[in-house]
């Protein structure tokens, strides 16, 4: 892995740290996402964006199974 220097503004530093906070990453992810769309190749964000996309493209409805009551689903020794 290489590491580089770049010379930014304040301001755009600022809103680089507040979009990583929001997408609960690092300034030095979004720059590396940056650079590899810049060289024709996709993020890791992208790539895992698109998968999730993909899974909820075929999954239409969402069922969920019996109610378990409170006392079984504490209950350690019915689980083993």
């Amino acid at each position: 892995m290489k590491n580089i220097t770049v010379s930014v503004s304040d301001d755009v530093y600022r809103s680089a740290r507040i979009k990583a906070a929001e997408n609960d990453t690092s300034v030095s992810m979004l720059v590396t996402g940056f650079l590899k769309n810049l060289a024709g190749q996709k993020s890791e964000f992208e790539v895992r964006k698109e998968k999730m996309n993909e899974l909820f493209s075929r999954k239409r409805t969402f069922k969920v199974g019996a109610k378990i009551s409170r006392d079984k689903l504490h209950d350690r020794k019915s689980l083993r």
